[in-house]
């Protein structure tokens, strides 16, 4: 008998707390979009799930589930994408913003921070992670829902 990897261990756990929400197809999938959503953007996470889904009325339990599975280290991941987003949005070259972002990081200062032009720098990698959370939410509302049907349709 095969052993199970820790990644296999893992999805299972997931797929089996996240089927045996005893919730509508819909609240299900709405809540894990809002969680990854919230979780992609840095600064959120499982508070603004929460937050989210109790405004909306989707499922909690899977909205702090989303936003687990993508708090931190998927939005580091998507660091340089969201500045290269938001850039285009703003008409920026993406190098730019990085450069200056990199040196924000690099030698922080709350004043340092208040010399940056808003505009140049913060605004196009906020904006460039709403985007991204927006897509990648509504991917992930999509995939649940589609499962969560299919799964609540065998039993």
């Amino acid at each position: 008998m095969p052993k199970e990897s820790i990644f296999s261990k893992i999805i299972n756990f997931i797929f089996a707390k996240l089927f045996k929400i005893n919730d509508s197809a819909q609240k299900i999938a709405l809540g894990v979009g809002l969680g990854v959503f919230s979780g992609l953007i840095p600064g959120t996470g499982p508070a603004a799930a929460l937050f989210l889904a109790f405004v909306f009325r989707a499922n909690r339990a899977a909205a702090l589930l989303g936003s687990i599975l993508t708090n931190t280290w998927l939005s580091i991941i998507t660091f340089i994408i969201a500045i290269k987003v938001g850039s285009l949005v703003f008409g920026r070259h993406w190098q730019e913003v990085y450069q200056k972002v990199q040196a924000l990081i690099h030698n922080f200062h709350w004043g340092n921070f208040f010399k940056l032009s808003f505009l140049d720098v913060v605004l196009p990698v906020v904006i460039g992670y709403l985007i991204i959370g927006l897509f990648l939410g509504l991917i992930s509302y999509l995939v649940v829902l589609l499962i969560t049907r299919k799964m609540l349709q065998r039993n």
